[in-house]
């Protein structure tokens, strides 16, 4: 593993951390690399220790939920969450995993996408979900908004308007529409009350993000 990081980074479950990582990263996405995995891991195992749910299915899925890559600005990029789940069902079936588990962990992954939409029906499931979308606000989902806009091309933000107050939100031209876009809807749908406490916290920070960037600009 690189980054600093080894199966060990990964407890209580470094057995499955360094059968699964080999097939968990594609691409060379900075925001969807083993740090992110590591951090939504460490999302995932808080709020597991206050929510309960299966460790060994929630782990999994988490360690697979990114292991297609598909880019923000790809036409395919709905169904990321649907092809990473199809890939993460193979890779356990492959280990022998039963049936059931690998169903678990499969909707798990396609649940905690929000482009796809899709209701998680699991704790396991929603445990993702909230672990993944506490990655998209606070200081690093800002870090990683600008950083995805720059890979996307995009502008920081209109000169003219930069707030889109008298014109249509478009994130895919300028960084900072994604905060009204998406960033700030997140943290009304959490799925667990530990993710909630700790989305509205790091939706503050957030806030605070944007706030400071208007002032200096």
């Amino acid at each position: 593993m690189t980054n600093g990081l080894d199966e060990t980074s990964f407890a209580p479950h470094e057995a499955l951390a360094r059968d699964l990582l080999p097939h968990a990263i594609q691409g060379d996405d900075g925001s969807h690399d083993l740090a992110h995995i590591h951090r939504v891991f460490r999302n995932a195992m808080r709020i597991h220790a206050s929510e309960g749910g299966d460790g060994r299915i929630l782990a999994a899925a988490v360690l697979l939920h990114d292991c297609v890559a598909v880019e923000k600005s790809s036409p395919l990029r709905s169904q990321a969450s649907r092809l990473a789940a199809e890939k993460a069902s193979a890779v356990l079936a492959a280990r022998g995993w039963p049936p059931s588990d690998v169903e678990a962990v499969a909707h798990a992954i396609t649940a905690h996408s929000f482009t796809a939409n899709i209701t998680p029906e699991t704790l396991e499931a929603k445990i993702l979900q909230d672990a993944d979308r506490l990655d998209a606000i606070g200081m690093v989902g800002a870090a990683r908004c600008f950083y995805t806009a720059g890979r996307m091309g995009s502008a920081l933000y209109d000169p003219a308007d930069p707030l889109a107050q008298a014109r249509e939100i478009d994130d895919r031209a300028f960084a900072i529409d994604h905060f009204a876009a998406k960033l700030f809807k997140l943290s009304d749908n959490f799925q667990t009350k530990a993710g909630s406490l700790l989305a509205r916290e790091r939706h503050d920070r957030l806030k605070t993000v944007l706030a400071q960037f208007i002032d200096e600009i």
